[in-house]
């Protein structure tokens, strides 16, 4: 998908340090994690993350995030909804790579996506026919699809906020792809990744507080 100059490792499988899509910006590895569940003490993972977003020369920081500016504390930003609810709002481009470890059924994976997306629609009183009809064909697009090991799942948010591309690779098939143009569906995409203590992979969140920390304590 793009220029791959250095990686970064998520439970064995590597990551670009920086992605960049079409002729777009480079998208820099903001943050890392992992969707896991335990089972009688055990842990089994099914994925890892990377989170890329669009933050050349801090642009994040200084016009989205300027009311974070000095507060050092990890801590602090993971229990501030709005902080993230800023993050996701933000008009940049972002990229969630999700490659899969453990095998799964797509349809798992869609029902879960649809699930959750719905749950927060309907919270925010954003559920409405448009919003139904695209969270099904959400669902429909991973339906056959089979989740082997080494899978990846994109979603592409571009800068003008309201839309996301959302493609499906497997090891010999074609790329599959589609794209989602309601604007409450896209942004409860993002949620689902990006949405602090309701977020679907919480080491994910971990790391996305871990790092902005660092780059709001660095610019304050």
């Amino acid at each position: 998908m793009g220029s791959e100059a250095e990686t970064v490792s998520v439970e064995g499988i590597p990551f670009p340090a920086e992605i960049t899509v079409g002729k777009g910006n480079p998208l820099s590895l903001l943050a890392t994690g992992i969707t896991d569940i335990e089972i009688h003490f055990l842990q089994i993972k099914y994925t890892a993350i990377g989170i890329y977003l669009h933050n050349t020369d801090g642009v994040l920081v200084k016009d989205h995030l300027q009311r974070w500016k000095g507060k050092s504390s990890a801590d602090e930003l993971l229990g501030d909804e709005a902080f993230f609810e800023a993050l996701v709002s933000a008009p940049v481009e972002k990229l969630f790579r999700v490659v899969v470890i453990k095998e799964i059924k797509g349809s798992q994976y869609g029902v879960q996506l649809e699930s959750s997306v719905r749950d927060r629609l309907v919270a925010a009183d954003k559920y409405d026919d448009e919003e139904e009809e695209t969270l099904e064909k959400v669902s429909e697009f991973f339906q056959a699809k089979y989740f082997k090991p080494g899978s990846v799942v994109t979603f592409h948010f571009p800068t003008t906020p309201g839309a996301a591309g959302i493609s499906f690779a497997t090891e010999g098939k074609d790329e599959a792809k589609m794209w989602v143009d309601n604007h409450n569906v896209a942004a409860m995409i993002q949620k689902w990744y990006l949405g602090g203590d309701s977020a679907v992979s919480p080491t994910t969140v971990r790391s996305l507080a871990d790092r902005f920390a660092a780059l709001l304590s660095s610019s304050a």
